[in-house]
């Protein structure tokens, strides 16, 4: 599969890029990118998550009311479950929630998400750039050039460019991301897949 590489102010560069087709054009299998997503999405969780149970909550030492003769249902602390400010039954505890994904189906994964991109011609190719300086505007100018200004994006770059990463951090639905760095969630979850020339090559060394 072949891509027009675009200049940034929009138009063609006169040339295309073959997609490598033991990347981008796989079998696509469904399963490992929802094994791949589960996790990264899992991984994400900080598992701090904490509740006092009955044992753990102060006060409730002295029995509430004599066990006979009130009329009442027995009571042995004010501190029971059942009561305002007792403790929580079964409440959640710390825990962690990461979850391993061996490097094979991880792989596969992100190819499967790439096989689909190109198959749904979701894949841009834009010539190699970067600013001076962060300036959020020269951002905003290419993707409204590329008209992808209104779409969900993600910007796959060769390397670590820290200007254009700070030029597009605060623009609504891009995302700019090291192409051998990026996981199978970053590749599911867009409209489009930017990438720069150089970072495509970046991109089918990590993943072989």
């Amino acid at each position: 599969m072949k891509l027009d590489v675009y200049k940034i102010d929009g138009t063609k560069a006169g040339e295309q890029l073959e997609l490598a087709p033991e990347v981008f054009g796989v079998e696509p299998n469904d399963h490992v990118i929802y094994l791949a997503v589960k996790a990264f999405l899992a991984n994400q969780r900080q598992g701090t998550h904490k509740s006092k149970e009955r044992s753990e909550v102060s006060g409730g030492g002295k029995k509430p009311w004599r066990q006979k003769g009130r009329g009442t249902a027995r009571s042995g602390t004010s501190r029971s479950p059942l009561w305002v400010g007792g403790g929580r039954v079964f409440g959640p505890k710390p825990r962690n929630y990461r979850q391993k994904l061996n490097k094979k189906v991880s792989k596969l994964a992100r190819k499967s998400a790439l096989a689909y991109k190109a198959k749904a011609n979701q894949i841009m190719v834009v010539e190699d750039f970067n600013f001076d300086q962060p300036k959020t505007k020269e951002f905003t100018n290419i993707l409204t050039a590329l008209n992808i200004n209104s779409k969900k994006t993600l910007l796959l770059t060769n390397g670590t460019l820290e200007n254009v990463y700070l030029s597009g951090r605060n623009i609504t639905k891009v995302n700019i991301v090291e192409a051998n760095k990026a996981t199978t969630y970053d590749l599911v979850n867009n409209q489009v897949l930017l990438m720069q020339k150089s970072a495509v090559e970046q991109l089918v060394n990590s993943l072989n």
